[in-house]
């Protein structure tokens, strides 16, 4: 690939994820918080900056990262994803152990819970078809679309539960990284037709 072209996605991935941290960082709503709510909801941010460059690892398309080389560094990344959900949810858990018990019981007020509940419960699953897929002895078939179902269950209630909560991040850049996060699913769901019933 030509060397500036390779620059410009590299940069343009480092804004994407810096530019919505770096915003909520400076977030006038952080005043008064406690480290565990900041620590969940920064551990959220780094979550939703995970599930964009999930696709593009499995996918390919990030320069010097070819496929192969993607999908074992997707692997990880999908660890560090469920460990930084696992802070968020812990952190909300400290903050106000009342509100993450009716979120986990779909009885809460807000609406954004349901979807982050959804989620959650998605990643989860993800991780666990890719942990024990041999222990299964799931066809790869079968494993692919499962895996690429509860992916796709997370980008959309994730981003949903994004958008709908007004809190630290701000605006504009949450919904260019939601945006670019919903790209780049649909991008190597089509790239690699991952609903293609293949022998």
């Amino acid at each position: 690939m030509n060397p500036v072209r390779t620059t410009l996605v590299w940069a343009v991935l480092v804004v994407a994820i810096a530019v919505p941290i770096a915003a909520a960082a400076v977030s006038p709503l952080l005043a008064w918080r406690s480290p565990a709510y900041i620590a969940a909801g920064f551990a959220g941010i780094i979550a939703m900056a995970l599930l964009l460059v999930q696709p593009l690892l499995i996918g390919g398309y990030l320069p010097g990262l070819p496929a192969p080389r993607g999908r074992r560094i997707h692997r990880v990344i999908g660890a560090v994803l469920v460990i930084a959900v696992a802070i968020h949810v812990a952190g909300l858990w400290i903050t106000s152990p009342p509100d993450v018990i009716d979120a986990l019981l779909f009885a809460s007020p807000t609406p954004f819970s349901d979807w982050g509940v959804i989620a959650m419960w998605a990643v989860t699953g993800a991780a666990v078809l890719a942990a024990f897929r041999r222990r299964f002895r799931m066809r790869v078939r079968t494993w692919r679309h499962a895996h690429t179902s509860l992916a796709a269950i997370v980008v959309v209630c994730s981003v949903v539960h994004a958008l709908l909560i007004e809190g630290t991040m701000e605006t504009l850049s949450k919904v260019a990284l939601c945006t670019l996060v919903v790209l780049a699913a649909i991008k190597v769901g089509v790239d690699l037709r991952v609903w293609a019933v293949r022998r």
